[in-house]
């Protein structure tokens, strides 16, 4: 096998490798915040309503507004909540 191709293999493994390892990484990852979302539960916090929080964190302000508006017009349209008054 000529040094170029034993040069792509090892870096094809390197890649592979360290694929991998973040994969379990984040696997772990995934198994602490599941686990801190059962801690959260057993003192009575709602688990869907803290991911909706952490989601609304996520965004900036002018983005929530502008979600918090349509969804308003969107409930006021089905009649769901009082209509916004007109500016």
């Amino acid at each position: 096998m000529s040094d170029a191709h034993g040069v792509a293999r090892d870096q094809l493994r390197s890649f592979i490798e360290r694929i991998e390892r973040l994969e379990e990484e984040k696997k772990t990852i995934a198994d602490d915040i599941k686990d801190v979302y059962g801690e959260a539960k057993g003192t009575g916090f709602d688990t869907k309503i803290l991911k909706k929080v952490i989601a609304i964190r996520k965004q900036d302000k002018d983005e929530r507004m502008e979600q918090e508006a349509i969804l308003d017009t969107y409930l006021a349209a089905l009649g769901m909540i009082d209509a916004p008054a007109a500016a």
